[in-house]
């Protein structure tokens, strides 16, 4: 999943982006409102943690105006105002939810996770796809109750199809939302971990779950996700 991050500390920036991406996830990262409001706007991300006091443009300025141009990722907001008011006002502008300054990372973490779960449409941290099941928190992997031991680009991508069951996706689906904004873009970086992550899935007398659409992308196509 990929995750951007506007805040103007960049101490507390730095400290963000790598607990996020210690738990797999891409993360671009905007030291202003401005830029904030440019990357959001070019790029899709499966969550947003945006700051409220922004140098140029206010973080409730750029929370509106990505509602008015119907960008939907899930918003959480980092406000050292502690007013029910301006809760209720940012609540309605369209934030998701919430952090009050000062904030545990740990409690962050858990509920940019718990944004993602919910923007796909994951009531719980548990996936489940035929006889796989994959764990969000743990981030481990079973199918038919043996554990798959996968890299961690490997388990980003199984969970980011286990999202979208049935879907095609395509390479550059893959790849924007598997890493962020440096990352040099190469299809056939996917190839190889689709080829490794569909090896180790194919256990004996089990069905295959990846299937590969020429010139399309893949598809996880036997069950439904829960």
């Amino acid at each position: 999943m990929r995750v951007l991050l506007v805040e103007d500390e960049r101490r507390l920036t730095e400290n963000i982006v790598a607990a996020l991406r210690e738990i797999g996830l891409a993360v671009d990262s905007a030291l202003d409102g401005e830029t904030g409001s440019h990357l959001a706007e070019q790029n899709i991300y499966d969550a947003i943690v945006l700051d409220l006091m922004l140098p140029g443009k206010s973080g409730q300025s750029v929370l509106r105006d990505l509602r008015r141009r119907a960008i939907h990722s899930p918003v959480l907001i980092l406000t050292a105002q502690e007013g029910k008011e301006s809760i209720i006002e940012l609540l309605n502008a369209g934030a998701d939810d919430y952090l009050s300054k000062p904030f545990d990372l740990g409690e962050l973490l858990a509920r940019v996770k718990a944004l993602i779960r919910r923007g796909k449409g994951a009531s719980t941290s548990i996936l489940k796809m035929s006889d796989v099941e994959l764990d969000t928190v743990h981030q481990t992997v079973l199918r038919q109750g043996q554990p798959i031991d996968l890299s961690p680009t490997e388990y980003r991508i199984l969970e980011y199809l286990i999202h979208r069951p049935r879907a095609i996706v395509s390479k550059r689906e893959l790849l924007e939302h598997l890493y962020d904004f440096a990352w040099e873009h190469h299809s056939n970086v996917i190839e190889a971990h689709v080829s490794n992550l569909r090896r180790k899935l194919n256990l004996p007398e089990t069905e295959p779950l990846i299937e590969t659409l020429r010139h399309r992308g893949y598809r996880l196509s036997e069950g439904s996700a829960t």
